[in-house]
């Protein structure tokens, strides 16, 4: 690939390295050069541009990307389209993710113009949550590169692999000492029901028994007649020793024991153990607790379908300190809390519900208060669609019959803005609703009242996909290549929005920053469908029954 200063008269079919703006039009970086684009260059005085010219071998970056993608693909996996040289990879199911780090690092090793990024080995995925991205990272890669890589991806192990979570029959036994609260007792069933259903599974009814061994086996083997797959032994005290009556009650039903502890903080005391081909497991104390600790990690496991092994759990130590403790001898409940705000994780991005207009061409009714075939009002859809996204907060920006619209809302953990002026248009009830956004945000989805088949998860990928450093500031949805609505906007846009007037929103600035754009592609055609009259509303799932 030849790359630099390239004369106009040569730069036909070329690679633009920079986003170039010319008078009513914007040449985006990574744009192929055509004779129009080269003579709306001309016209406007350049001489040259900054450009990529490929070489007899070279693949383009998209379609590289596209190559190595389709390599990696298997069960349970989906992949986005290629777009400036990155292809996203998506779990098609909730499951639990393995990386194979050999074959991801040989990929990277191989030249520095192919990368693939992934989350960490064995952690669970939700369905179309993003496993991992391919980037080309110049707009070419060379062929015989390309060719190794794919050679890699599809005869090497498997660089990503998803196990889907099974519905397995858990049965937990419950022991008991004198003077244990009841309390404590349910909190340890509660915390357990709701570790189980997390992994798509369910809680048989649990066996309450003295903390002795034969009471522990008794309990044991009346859940595996009720059918249990996994079982659980949550003890009194402490399991110490393999020896102890949880582990003892596991053997005295014909079972064994595999290993005991393991390198993971909180949860150093677990006993893995099994009875035929059921797993069974005395839990660690801090298993009574909702917090993350290395149950999760051998549960998340086990209801994947993957074998845990002594040797697996002695792996478990690199990235095994799941909670600092400064006084470490200290009860967990008297350790010092470290000084200083918490680490921060993840970014802080809103969700903007604008609610305040006038409906007029479906008055005399106000199309954000119509019911579904339900009896939820449409704005109520909308924002509880919001809700069930990653955005927080949820703000309402209402105008128009803002009485009625908050009583329809009412209940739901949002925040209200009221636009006074919003008989001025949209702009006015943009501006309303970002003057009240938390001055600690980082960016913003803007959802429209009258989408509401905008779903949750459509809303959390926008949101994976804002990454303002590597320049998606801007993440607007797209259904086969039509752009649709909602847009997440980054907080340094801020200020322009400020300044916009009349019956308009924000999209126009998004031609104004096009190097600031990222699109993401929606499986679906809700993110182009707002209902502005009755007769389109008829045609919206859950509406058609609308007079």
């Amino acid at each position: 690939m030849i790359f630099g200063p390239t004369p106009l008269d040569e730069a036909r079919g070329a690679v633009l390295a920079h986003t170039v703006r010319l008078p009513g039009k914007v040449l985006k970086k990574g744009t192929v050069l055509d004779q129009e684009a080269v003579a709306a260059l001309q016209s406007a005085g350049h001489g040259s541009v900054i450009a990529a010219r490929l070489e007899p071998g070279d693949v383009p970056e998209n379609e590289a990307a596209d190559r190595l993608a389709n390599a990696l693909m298997g069960p349970l996996l989906a992949r986005s389209r290629a777009s400036t040289g990155r292809v996203n990879i998506l779990a098609d199911a909730a499951g639990l993710l393995v990386v194979n780090a050999t074959t991801v690092n040989r990929l990277n090793s191989l030249d520095e113009s192919l990368t693939v990024a992934t989350l960490a080995s064995h952690i669970p995925v939700a369905a179309k949550e993003m496993l991992a991205t391919i980037k080309v990272i110049p707009f070419a890669t060379p062929g015989p590169v390309l060719e190794v890589a794919e050679l890699i991806a599809r005869t090497g192990p498997p660089a990503l692999s998803l196990h889907p979570f099974r519905p397995l029959k858990v049965g937990l036994v419950l022991t008991e000492l004198p003077g244990v609260k009841e309390s404590v007792m349910e909190g340890a069933i509660e915390a357990t029901r709701d570790r189980v259903e997390a992994l798509c599974g369910t809680l048989l009814p649990p066996e309450r028994c003295r903390h002795e061994t034969q009471p522990i086996s008794d309990a044991l083997n009346r859940l595996r007649r009720a059918g249990a797959e996994l079982l659980l032994v949550a003890g009194a005290s402490a399991v110490v020793d393999r020896r102890d009556v949880g582990p003892a009650g596991i053997v005295r039903s014909g079972g064994a024991i595999d290993h005991f502890g393991m390198p993971v903080d909180p949860g150093n005391l677990i006993c893995l153990g099994h009875i035929d081909d059921i797993p069974a497991l005395v839990l660690p104390g801090c298993a009574k607790s909702p917090k993350l600790n290395g149950i999760d990690w051998v549960l998340q496991r086990l209801f994947a379908g993957l074998p845990v092994t002594p040797r697996d759990v002695m792996g478990m130590g690199v990235g095994g300190l799941l909670k600092e403790m400064e006084a470490r001898p200290l009860p967990r409940d008297a350790a010092p809390q470290p000084a200083g705000p918490a680490p921060r994780r993840g970014r802080k991005l809103a969700a903007l519900v604008l609610a305040a207009g006038r409906s007029r061409r479906m008055a005399p009714l106000n199309k954000l208060l119509v019911q579904d075939d339900q009896g939820v009002p449409m704005v109520a859809r909308v924002v509880d669609n919001a809700l069930a996204s990653r955005a927080r907060p949820v703000v309402v920006v209402t105008g128009y019959e803002h009485e009625r619209v908050e009583a329809a809302l009412a209940g739901r953990p949002v925040l209200f803005a009221h636009a006074e002026d919003y008989a001025e248009g949209l702009s006015a009830s943009l501006k309303a609703g970002l003057g009240a956004l938390p001055k600690d945000i980082e960016g913003v989805v803007i959802c429209l009242g009258d989408m509401p088949l905008v779903a949750g998860p459509m809303i959390d990928r926008l949101l994976a996909a804002f990454d303002p450093e590597e320049g998606r500031a801007i993440v607007m949805p797209t259904f086969r290549g039509k752009q649709g609505n909602p847009m997440l906007w980054a907080m340094e846009f801020l200020p322009e929005m400020m300044t916009i007037t009349g019956d308009v929103g924000a999209r126009h600035l998004a031609g104004k920053h096009a190097d600031r754009v990222a699109e993401v592609e929606m499986a679906d055609d809700a993110v182009l469908r707002d209902f502005d009259t009755t007769d389109a509303l008829r045609k919206a799932p859950g509406f058609e029954k609308v007079r």
